[in-house]
């Protein structure tokens, strides 16, 4: 990740793209192009990014950030918005895909970003096959015995394609500055990894407090259980990968595997913690501890450079907050409430103070990120300071917390109960609509004029729809027989 040719020559580069590409680690970049141009040694050539190459990052961003999305969202609630959301982002990712092999300017050599774009593309081409092939309604004889895998299939589809984009992104603004060769694949991977955690730790957290309260009572689990069971795994992982086993130990590796060590320990007391003696489930602080410690280790981490000191301070300060306010939130706002007590309409129980822990993981998770040695050295080549820098990684945060909270707020319109007046419930729709919310027409014709008119999925609908008398209509075409 260094900013400077082996000849001392500085990139060109200004400091605002900089914090924008390295803070956010949004952009989509290519590895196509002209390899002729690229200095012995180096992964990237000389050139700035020309225009093709900053419209093929904004196209791909729209794409895959928001548009897949946004469109899997509306499959989950069978809205008729699916199917042209899907359509677009398909659209607008193929033009860029063919875009990131066009470009001029800065070229790039073999990278993890270029080949990890084929496997992507192939995901999203299987996944629009599965959206078609599910939509023409294909179900006499073996066809229609395995469309219940198929549709499950594209549901699971639907649900890893933006995991992969998020990788795909990540790796698009690791292959635009070259960064992560050699020696420092090690602490870039730690840094992408662990930072991209604590972000999914926060959308996990926002999704429970806003959507998953009804599946966590049915679990018959508390959320701590689950908690430190991922961060007792984690911790597995950790103890045995941080050092290279057989080579001299580094203070860096005995950190490391000291917080993993700490993880599972505490992990297995979480699990023990999260039932009570009569097996019921029950709160505990475990989980927030461990964040509140790694958030103090990591503020102690020592660095090179002044800027990644104070960097790794302030992300060790956010993380030790995210903990801290775990805490609070658990033992004094919920004073050890297990579930709502109104799972349908959870808006009248939220407390505002919830809604801090999952944000400051997701700051968090960007500090972290932004924080490897190499995007510490090109920033402090550019003159960037540490404020400028941090307030940067803190707005990306709030834009994603923004952006998640607007996905889960389009989801609970459309799943709320309908007393509440907010939008069709599922049982709404199973009884008296169809799956996109409109009301079912009394006579076949009109239903039928209706159905021509809807553009929504209607293969992720399954046909058990009437299970009254214990038979199942078989449909052609979307209509009952």
């Amino acid at each position: 990740m260094m900013a400077m040719t082996q000849s001392g020559t500085p990139f060109a580069m200004r400091p605002i793209p900089t914090l924008l590409v390295l803070g956010a680690s949004l952009s989509l970049t290519s590895a196509h192009g002209d390899h002729s141009h690229i200095p012995e040694g180096e992964a990237i050539s000389a050139e700035p990014m020309g225009t093709t190459l900053w419209i093929h990052i904004l196209i791909q961003s729209l794409a895959w950030g928001i548009l897949l999305p946004l469109g899997m969202v509306f499959g989950l609630v069978r809205s008729r918005w699916h199917v042209p959301t899907q359509i677009l982002a398909t659209a607008l990712a193929v033009v860029g895909y063919f875009l990131g092999h066009a470009h001029g300017g800065r070229q790039f050599g073999k990278n993890a970003h270029a080949s990890f774009a084929n496997w992507l593309m192939l995901l999203l081409i299987v996944q629009v096959v599965l959206g078609v092939y599910l939509r023409l309604h294909l179900e006499r004889g073996f066809l229609g015995r395995i469309r219940k895998w198929q549709v499950k299939g594209h549901a699971i589809l639907g649900g890893v394609i933006p995991v992969a984009a998020w990788v795909q992104m990540l790796l698009g603004g690791i292959a635009s500055q070259g960064f992560c060769q050699a020696d420092h694949l090690g602490q870039c991977l730690a840094h992408f990894i662990m930072g991209s955690a604590f972000i999914a730790y926060g959308i996990v957290l926002t999704i429970l407090l806003l959507n998953g309260q009804a599946w966590l009572a049915r679990t018959g689990r508390s959320q701590e259980f689950w908690d430190s069971l991922i961060i007792a795994l984690w911790g597995c992982v950790n103890t045995f990968t941080e050092h290279r086993w057989g080579n001299p130990w580094a203070h860096n590796d005995l950190q490391h595997t000291s917080m993993g060590i700490i993880w599972w320990a505490a992990g297995l007391v979480g699990m023990w913690l999260s039932r009570d003696r009569s097996g019921r489930p029950r709160r505990n602080l475990i989980p927030a501890i461990v964040i509140l410690l790694t958030g103090w280790a990591m503020s102690a981490h020592p660095q090179t450079l002044e800027l990644s000191t104070h960097v790794h301070s302030v992300f060790g300060y956010t993380l030790m907050a995210a903990g801290l306010t775990r805490l609070i939130e658990i033992s004094f706002v919920l004073r050890d409430k297990v579930v709502p007590k109104n799972a349908d309409d959870i808006d009248e129980e939220i407390n505002s103070f919830q809604f801090l822990p999952p944000f400051l993981l997701y700051a968090s998770g960007f500090l972290f990120m932004g924080a490897t040695e190499e995007q510490m050295q090109l920033l402090s080549d550019a003159g960037v300071t540490h404020v400028s820098y941090i307030l940067i990684l803190y707005s990306i945060a709030f834009l994603l917390f923004l952006f998640v909270n607007m996905l889960l707020h389009l989801y609970s319109y459309y799943t709320a109960s309908p007393s509440k007046g907010k939008g069709p419930s599922k049982r709404h729709d199973e009884e008296h609509s169809m799956p996109n919310g409109h009301a079912r027409a009394p006579a076949m014709t009109e239903r039928q004029a209706q159905d021509a008119q809807e553009f929504e999925l209607e293969g992720l609908i399954t046909d058990d729809e009437d299970e009254d008398g214990g038979k199942k209509h078989s449909q052609t075409n979307g209509r009952a027989q």
